[in-house]
C-alpha cells in the first residue's frame, strides 16, 4: 500500500474552496432556514441519501458530508425524501457544483425486503424504525428525480447499492441479469469502493468548471461512453477470453535473446563476424515495460445483452471483474449495454494511515440531526459506542460482498486517532457509562496485517490471502491489535471494551497472545465466530477454512478462559443452502451441531447480492473460482423452496416443527438409523400428519419413501445462507437472537457503504 499510496495525490493537499470562509457547520443543513443561519445563500453542493443523518463517521453520508466540508465546500443533505415527486429534491435549492446520491448505509432492497422477497416491518436507519421511508433501489430512483428537479447539473452516484451494481448483474429481486445501475440511473458518473480519493478530486475539479460528465481519469469511477470510445489513441482493447479462457500465449522472454532494434543498432557498419555486444533487458525494464502496456489497455468483459443469457459468459465476467479488482496490477474494464459501453476504470488507490486518520478526525457532532428529537434509530443505538479501527478485507468469501467493495487492502487508523476517538465517545456522547462496544470493522482481528512485501501484494491476482491455506506472505503479527487493546483499556473513564465484530479465527490461532488478551479482557460471555460450515463441499465454495483451524481456535478459547475464571462461550454461526451444499452436507453439519450440544436460534436466509462469488454460482450454476469452460464444473444450488426449507430445518433440527420435513429427508436419503431416541439419533420418531403434508404440497416437495431406502435424487433448486445464534444445551445462559443492524458489525444479508462497517456478509 505505501508504494501504491505514494504515487497518488494525498486528500489532504488540495488548496480549500473559497467557501471555507464560512466555517465548519454544527451539523450539515437539511432545510433553507438552518443555511440562513450559516449565512449560506446556497450549497455547493447536495448529498441524497436513504438514510437518515445521523453525523457520525460510521455512516457514509456524514463522512462524505464532512469530508467534503473539510475541503471548503457547503454541503447540505437532503435526508430520506419523497420520492413520489421532485419537490422534496428542491428543498436546499438548486447545488453549485452536483448532487450526490447514495442510498444509505445499506442497499436499498436488502434494507426493504426480506429473503423471501417480503417486505421488512422495519428500518434500523429511520427514526423509530419505521419502514417504507426509501423506495426500492434508491439510487436510480434519487437519480433521475435529481434531475427531474434541476436539469443540467451533474449527478454523481455512489454507496454500496451503486459500487455492487456498476456492471450488468444479477437482481435477486427480480430474478434477473439488470443493466448496470448507470443506464438505468441516467447518472454523469458512479464512484465505488472507498471513494474518498475520487470524491475530493472530482470536487475540485468541478469547481473549476469541468463537467462531471467530462471527468473521465480518476480512478474508482465507472461512467457511460460510446462504444469504442478511447481516452487516447495509445489505449488497446483486449478481449476478456485472453485474461481467462485459453488462447493465443505469447513465449517466454528469453533473457538472452537480443532485442531486434539493438541488434541491428549495435552491428551497423562493423564487421559481421566480430564479437557483438549485447544488451540484456533488466527484469526491471521488462516490468516497466509490461506496466505502462497494462496502463493503457481495457479489458473488454462480455456485454450485457450475453451475459444476460448465457450463465457461462456472466460467470466469466464476474471472474474477469474479481481477477482485475488488485489497485496495483488492476486494468480497466469495459462492457457494451447497447450501443454504449460502460467503462470502469482501475480500483481506487487506499488511504494511507495519516489520511484515515484524517477522515476519522474531522468535526462530527456524533449525534443525530436535532430535528429527529428524541426519536429512537435503532442504527445508531448499535454504534454510538463503538470505533472502526480499519477498512477493507483479504478474506475474500464468496458469500460476502466487502471485498468487492472496499477490497482487499487493510487501510488502518493509527493508535492516537483512535484512541483519540474513545476519548470523544467518552466526553461527548449522551449515556456513556464507559463501555465501549466495538474496536472493530470488516474484520475484528486485520488491523495493520498486511502483505510482507509491497512488490508482491501489488502484482498479486489471488482472490483470497487466507484460501485454501493463508499466504506465506501474509504477515499475521497481532502484536499491534494486543497494544492497541491495552491501551484503549486503560484510557480514563473507560471501564469495559467488547469485541463484537466477527473475527478470523484462522488468523487469530497464529498468535496465541492475541486470544488471550482477547478471551481475558474482551468477551462479554459469548463470541461470535462463523465457521460456515463443516463439510469441505460447502466451505471450498465459500473460500472457507476447514473446521481444523476452528477446532484449535475453540481448545485455545476454552483454555484461557479458565485460566481466567470465566465462563464463556463461542457463538459459531453457520449458513443452509449456500451453493455447493448438498442435503447431506447439511445433515452432517447438524449432526455436528447436535454431538456439540448447540441449538440455533434464528436462521436467516442468504440473499444473493450483486457481484458476489457465490451470487454467481446461485444463478449459473457454475463455479467462477476456476477457470470457465461450456464443460466446466456445475455447482449445485438449492432454490426450491422445498431444500431450501429443508436446510433451513437441518440447522434447527432440535425444534419440534422441523421434525416432520427432516423425517421426510432422511427416509429419502437412507438414513432412518437418523431417526428414534438413541444418542445417535438427529431427530425423534414422527409419523407424518395433516400440517405437514400441507406444507410439502405447497413447496412442491416429493412424497416421502416409508422405511429406508437408497438416497433420493437432488432436488433441482437453489437456496442461500443463514445466519443463526448458537445457544448451548444445558440451562447456560442462552443468547437471544442474533444481533440486529449493527453498523459496528455485519449483520447477514446486508450490504455496507465506503464509509461504513455495515457488511453484506453478516
Amino acid at each position: 500500500m505505501t508504494t501504491l499510496a505514494a504515487a497518488a495525490k494525498p486528500i489532504t493537499s488540495y488548496r480549500k474552496y473559497w467557501a471555507s470562509r464560512f466555517g465548519n457547520a454544527p451539523f450539515l443543513p437539511m432545510s433553507r432556514a438552518e443555511m440562513d443561519e450559516l449565512g449560506w445563500d446556497s450549497c455547493d453542493i447536495i448529498l441524497i441519501s436513504g438514510d437518515c443523518y445521523i453525523d457520525h463517521p460510521s455512516f457514509g453520508m456524514a463522512l462524505v458530508g464532512r469530508l467534503l466540508e473539510a475541503q471548503g465546500f457547503r454541503v447540505g443533505i437532503i435526508a430520506q425524501p419523497d420520492w413520489q415527486s421532485a419537490e422534496p429534491f428542491r428543498a436546499l435549492g438548486k447545488p453549485n457544483l452536483f448532487f450526490g446520491v447514495t442510498a444509505g448505509n445499506m442497499d436499498s432492497m436488502i434494507n426493504r425486503y426480506t429473503a423471501d422477497r417480503r417486505p421488512r416491518s422495519d428500518d434500523a436507519y429511520t427514526p423509530n424504525a419505521e419502514p417504507n421511508k426509501r423506495p426500492d433501489r434508491a439510487v436510480t430512483v434519487y437519480a433521475q428525480r435529481c434531475r427531474e428537479a434541476y436539469p443540467g447539473v451533474g449527478v454523481m452516484i455512489g454507496s454500496i447499492e451503486a459500487s455492487l451494481r456498476r456492471i450488468a448483474h444479477f437482481d435477486y429481486w427480480s430474478d434477473k441479469v439488470r443493466q448496470s445501475v448507470l443506464i438505468t440511473s441516467k447518472a454523469d458518473i458512479l464512484l465505488y469502493g472507498n471513494a474518498e480519493r475520487a470524491l475530493v478530486e472530482i470536487a475540485h475539479r468541478a469547481a473549476k468548471g469541468e463537467k462531471l460528465s467530462e471527468i473521465r481519469d480518476v480512478r474508482g469511477t465507472a461512467f457511460v461512453v460510446q462504444q469504442g470510445w478511447r481516452p487516447d489513441e495509445e489505449w488497446q482493447e483486449m478481449d476478456s477470453s485472453v485474461v481467462d479462457l485459453p488462447g493465443h500465449v505469447d513465449p517466454h522472454l528469453n533473457p538472452y535473446q537480443e532485442i531486434p532494434e539493438q541488434a541491428a543498432e549495435a552491428t551497423k557498419g562493423s564487421d559481421p563476424t566480430a564479437p557483438q555486444v549485447i544488451r540484456i533487458e533488466s527484469r526491471e525494464e521488462r516490468l516497466a515495460k509490461r506496466r505502462a502496456e497494462r496502463a493503457k489497455t481495457v479489458i473488454r468483459i462480455p456485454a450485457y445483452e450475453a451475459v444476460a443469457h448465457d450463465p457461462v459468459l456472466y460467470a466469466h465476467a464476474s471472474r474477469t471483474l474479481h481477477l482485475e479488482s488488485n489497485p496495483g496490477n488492476a486494468r480497466a474494464l469495459v462492457q457494451l449495454h447497447g450501443s454504449r459501453d460502460v467503462w470502469l476504470n482501475p480500483p481506487p488507490i487506499p488511504l494511507t494511515t495519516e489520511e484515515m486518520d484524517f477522515v476519522y478526525g474531522l468535526p462530527y457532532a456524533r449525534n443525530p440531526h436535532p430535528s429527529y428529537g428524541d426519536a429512537h434509530i435503532p442504527a445508531w443505538e448499535m454504534i454510538k459506542y463503538s470505533v472502526n479501527i480499519m477498512r477493507g478485507c483479504f478474506g475474500g468469501c464468496t458469500f460476502c460482498s466487502i471485498t468487492e467493495h472496499e477490497g482487499r487492502i487493510i487501510q488502518s487508523r493509527s493508535e492516537e486517532s483512535i484512541l483519540h476517538e474513545i476519548e470523544e465517545i467518552r466526553d461527548k456522547t449522551p449515556g456513556f457509562t464507559g463501555h465501549i462496544s466495538d474496536l472493530g470493522g470488516p474484520t475484528a482481528n486485520m488491523y495493520r496485517l498486511s502483505c510482507k512485501d509491497p512488490n508482491i501484494e501489488r502484482s498479486c491476482r489471488k482472490l483470497s490471502c487466507v484460501f485454501p491455506d493463508i499466504c506465506e506472505n501474509l504477515g499475521t503479527d497481532h502484536s499491534h491489535l494486543i497494544q492497541l487493546y491495552r491501551k484503549a483499556r486503560a484510557l480514563p473513564g473507560v471501564k469495559k471494551i467488547n469485541i463484537q465484530s466477527g473475527l478470523r479465527y484462522d488468523l487469530a490461532v497464529r498468535s496465541p497472545e492475541y486470544i488471550k488478551e482477547l478471551v481475558q479482557h474482551h468477551v462479554g460471555g459469548y463470541l461470535k465466530i462463523a465457521p460456515e460450515h463443516t463439510e469441505d463441499g460447502p466451505l471450498s465454495k465459500m473460500m472457507k477454512p476447514g473446521m481444523g483451524a476452528y477446532d484449535k481456535f475453540k481448545e485455545l478459547f476454552e483454555r484461557f478462559s479458565r485460566q481466567a475464571g470465566k465462563e464463556q462461550y463461542l457463538i459459531p454461526y453457520f449458513i443452509a443452502a449456500h451453493p455447493g451444499t448438498s442435503d447431506e452436507d447439511m445433515m452432517n453439519l447438524a449432526l455436528w451441531l447436535k454431538k456439540n450440544n448447540f441449538r440455533l436460534d434464528q436462521v436467516q436466509t442468504f440473499t444473493p447480492t450483486p457481484m458476489a462469488m457465490a451470487t454467481t454460482m446461485w444463478h449459473t450454476r457454475r463455479n467462477p473460482l476456476k477457470r470457465l469452460s461450456r464443460s466446466s464444473e456445475k455447482v449445485d444450488v438449492v432454490r426450491d423452496g422445498y431444500r431450501r426449507k429443508l436446510h433451513k430445518a437441518f440447522l434447527r433440527y432440535h425444534h419440534p416443527d422441523n421434525w416432520q420435513i427432516i423425517h421426510d429427508a432422511l427416509i429419502n436419503m437412507g438414513r432412518s438409523d437418523l431417526i428414534g431416541h438413541s444418542k445417535h439419533c438427529l431427530i425423534p420418531p414422527t409419523p407424518p400428519g395433516d400440517k405437514s403434508a400441507a406444507i410439502r404440497h405447497r413447496l412442491g416437495a416429493p412424497a416421502a419413501r416409508q422405511g429406508s431406502g437408497k438416497p433420493g435424487q437432488p432436488r433441482s433448486g437453489q437456496g442461500k445462507a443463514s445466519t443463526p445464534q448458537a445457544k448451548p444445551f444445558g440451562g447456560r445462559p442462552q443468547a437471544t437472537g442474533r444481533p440486529g443492524a449493527k453498523p459496528g458489525s455485519k449483520p447477514a444479508g446486508t450490504a455496507g457503504s465506503s464509509n461504513s462497517r455495515h457488511k453484506t456478509k453478516r
